[in-house]
C-alpha cells in the first residue's frame, strides 16, 4: 500500500502549492499576535491623578502651570518628588472653593507650619489621565482599587485558551481541519469585533473570553494544516518559521497601535483581518491525511491531483493503492494515569508542566512589564520583538548539531540572569535596561519554541497527544496568572516582578539538564522506550528520526 507521504515523494514535499498555502497560514499567526499580548497597547495606563472639584477656578484664577498645580494640590509620600500608587488614588479632602486659599501655597493657608496634617480621600469624582488617546483602562477607569479587573481582562482571553484546547483539537480531529479552522477564524472575528463595540466592562470580557475560546484553535488549526501538507523533511523548519510569523506580527502591532491610539478602533483593526481568512474556504483544500484517516480516499485523490498540477509534477500510478498510514506499534489505550505512572515518565511531565507554566508566565510577564515601565513604548516594543527572530535562527542551528538540552537550559538561564541584573539597574541607563529585555526576551523565546519541538519527543505514541495537551495546559493557567504577577507585584516593588521571573526561569534552566537528550533519536513508541532514554545503551539503539516526522500529526 502507498501511504501519503509516499505520493509526496513524486508530487513534491515543499513545493508551489505548499509555499502557497504556508504563506496563507502564516498569515493566521501573524494576526493571533494582537490576540494573544495586546493588552500591552490595549491597556495603556497612563499618568493620572483624582479630580478635584473646585480646583478648576482657582486654577485659573491662579494661572498655574500644570506642574505648579500637582505640587500644590497632589499628595505624595513624605520626602517624595514623584507621583505614586497611592498618591494617584486619594486626593486632599478639603473644598478647593474656598476664597481665602491663597496662590503661593494654598495648602499653608489650611494647616500651618505644613501641610503634613491633612486628610485624605477616596477619588470620589473619577480621575484625570494624562493622555491623547484612550484605553480600556481610562475608560472604564480601572484604576486604584478597580485596578484588578486590568488583569483579569487578560486573564480570562488565557481562561479562553485553556477551554478551548479541551475541545478544538476534537473538531479538527472529528469534522477536519478545514471545517475546524474557517469556523475557529470566523468566530474570533466576530468576537473580536463584539469587543470593540461592548458597552460595558463585563460585555468586553465575556467577548474576550469568547475570542480566546476559539482563537488558539485557529493558529493551531493553521499550524497542523500545513504540516500535514508538508514532507517530512521541511517540518521542522516550516514549525518554527510558522512560530516566527507570530514575531512579525508583534512588529506590525507595535506600528498600527503607534498611529490608532483609541483602544476600540485600535481593537477593530487588529480584529478585521480576520474576515479575510474566510476566502481561504476557496483557497486552502482539506488534509488529505486527515480525508484518508477517515476512509475519504475519493476526495484525497482530487486534492493530490491539484497539488500534483500545482507543483508541476505528474501523478503516479501508485495513487490507486493510496491508504492512511499504518500502525506498526500494538494497540494500546491512553490514559491520564500513564503520564505518571512510571518513574521517567512522571517526571517528564512534572518537567515539562513546570516549564511550560514559566514560559508563558515569563514571556507574557515581560512584555506586559515592559508596556508599564517602558519609556517609549512602541519603540522598545518593537526592539524587543526584533530579537525574537534570531532565536528562531539559533534552534535551526544548533537542534540537530549540538541537540536540543544545552541551548535550551542556557536560554533559561541567561533570561533569568539577564532579568535579575535589569531589576537592580536604574532606570537612568534606560539603554542597559533595554538591552538586558531584549536579552532575556530572546532567552525565554528559544525555551518556548524549543519545548513546542521537545514535548513529542519525550513521550511513547499512544499517550502523546495527552501528554502535550496536559502539559501546555499550564501555559494557558501560567498565562492566566500573568497580570496580577505583573501589576500586582509592582505596587509593591516595581522590579519585583522581574525577581520573580527570574527565579522561575533559572530554575527551568536547571530542570530541563534532567531530561534526556533526544537529538537523534526516533519518536518512542512504548513505556519501555521512554524509560530507556537516560540509558545510553539503550538510547543509542534506536533510529535517527526528526521529532517533525509525527509532532503536528498526533495534535
Amino acid at each position: 500500500m502507498t501511504s501519503f507521504d509516499d505520493t509526496l515523494e513524486h508530487i513534491g514535499k515543499f513545493g508551489l502549492f505548499q509555499k502557497q498555502i504556508f504563506f496563507l497560514t502564516c498569515m493566521i499567526s501573524v494576526v493571533f499576535c494582537p490576540i494573544y499580548v495586546g493588552i500591552v497597547f490595549l491597556g495603556v495606563v497612563p499618568p493620572y491623578r483624582c479630580v478635584e472639584p473646585g480646583l478648576v477656578d482657582l486654577q485659573r484664577k491662579c494661572g498655574w502651570s500644570l506642574e505648579e498645580e500637582l505640587n500644590y494640590t497632589v499628595p505624595r509620600p513624605e520626602g517624595s518628588t514623584d507621583f505614586t500608587y497611592t498618591s494617584q488614588c486619594v486626593r486632599y479632602d478639603i473644598d478647593w472653593n474656598k476664597t481665602s486659599l491663597s496662590c503661593i501655597d494654598p495648602l499653608f493657608d489650611i494647616t500651618t507650619p505644613s501641610s503634613d496634617g491633612l486628610s485624605v480621600t477616596d477619588c470620589k469624582d473619577g480621575w484625570i489621565y494624562d493622555t491623547t488617546g484612550s484605553s480600556i483602562v481610562t475608560e472604564f477607569n480601572l484604576v486604584c482599587a478597580d485596578s484588578w479587573k486590568m488583569d483579569l481582562f487578560q486573564s480570562f482571553v488565557n481562561l479562553g485558551f485553556f477551554f478551548g484546547s479541551l475541545f478544538i483539537g476534537y473538531i479538527a480531529d472529528r469534522f477536519g481541519r478545514k471545517p475546524c479552522l474557517l469556523i475557529t477564524l470566523f468566530t474570533t472575528a466576530v468576537s473580536g469585533v463584539l469587543v470593540a463595540f461592548a458597552p460595558t466592562y463585563p460585555l468586553v470580557v465575556f467577548f474576550r473570553f469568547i475570542q480566546g475560546l476559539v482563537s488558539k484553535g485557529s493558529w493551531l488549526s493553521g499550524y497542523i494544516l500545513v504540516a500535514e501538507f508538508v514532507g517530512l523533511c521541511h517540518r521542522r523548519t516550516v514549525g518554527i518559521v510558522y512560530q516566527a510569523a507570530f514575531s512579525v506580527g508583534l512588529l506590525i502591532l507595535s506600528g498600527v497601535a503607534y498611529g490608532i491610539t483609541n483602544w476600540r478602533w485600535l481593537q477593530l483593526a487588529i480584529t478585521l483581518p480576520n474576515f479575510l481568512f474566510l476566502t481561504y474556504y476557496w483557497c486552502v483544500p482539506e488534509s488529505p491525511r486527515w480525508l484518508l484517516s477517515q476512509k475519504r480516499k475519493n476526495e484525497a485523490k482530487i486534492i493530490i491531483q491539484h497539488i500534483a498540477k500545482t507543483n508541476g509534477k505528474t501523478v503516479p500510478e501508485t495513487l490507486e493503492s493510496l491508504t492512511e498510514d499504518d500502525e506498526a506499534v500494538e494497540k494500546q489505550t491512553p490514559s491520564f494515569l500513564a503520564l505518571f505512572r512510571t518513574p521517567q515518565i512522571r517526571k517528564h511531565t512534572f518537567i515539562l508542566m513546570y516549564i511550560w507554566f514559566t514560559c508563558a508566565v515569563v514571556y507574557q510577564g515581560l512584555i506586559m512589564h515592559m508596556g508599564s515601565t517602558s519609556g517609549n513604548l512602541y519603540f522598545d516594543f518593537s526592539i524587543s520583538a526584533l530579537v525574537e527572530f534570531p532565536s528562531a535562527l539559533i534552534i535551526i542551528l544548533t537542534v540537530e548539531r549540538i541537540g536540543r538540552r544545552y541551548p535550551w537550559a542556557i536560554g533559561c538561564i541567561v533570561t533569568g540572569i539577564a532579568c535579575l541584573v535589569s531589576a537592580f539597574i536604574s532606570n537612568e541607563l534606560h539603554w542597559l535596561k533595554v538591552t538586558l529585555s531584549c536579552v532575556s526576551r530572546m532567552g525565554i523565546t528559544l525555551s518556548y519554541e524549543m519545548i513546542c519541538l521537545v514535548n513529542a519527543e519525550l513521550y511513547p505514541t499512544f499517550i502523546r497527544n495527552l501528554g502535550i495537551m496536559v502539559c501546555s495546559s499550564m501555559c494557558d493557567l501560567g498565562g492566566t496568572i500573568t497580570p496580577f504577577i505583573v501589576y500586582r507585584l509592582a505596587n509593591i516593588l516595581a522590579e519585583l516582578p522581574l525577581i520573580v521571573f527570574a527565579v522561575l526561569s533559572v530554575i527551568s534552566g536547571i530542570l530541563v539538564l534532567l531530561l534526556p537528550e533526544t537529538k537523534g533519536m526516533a519518536l518512542p513508541e512504548t513505556i519501555e522506550e521512554v524509560e530507556g532514554m537516560h540509558k545510553p545503551a539503550k538510547a543509542s539503539k534506536l533510529k535517527v528520526a526528526y521529532l517533525e516526522v509525527e509532532t503536528m500529526d498526533r495534535i
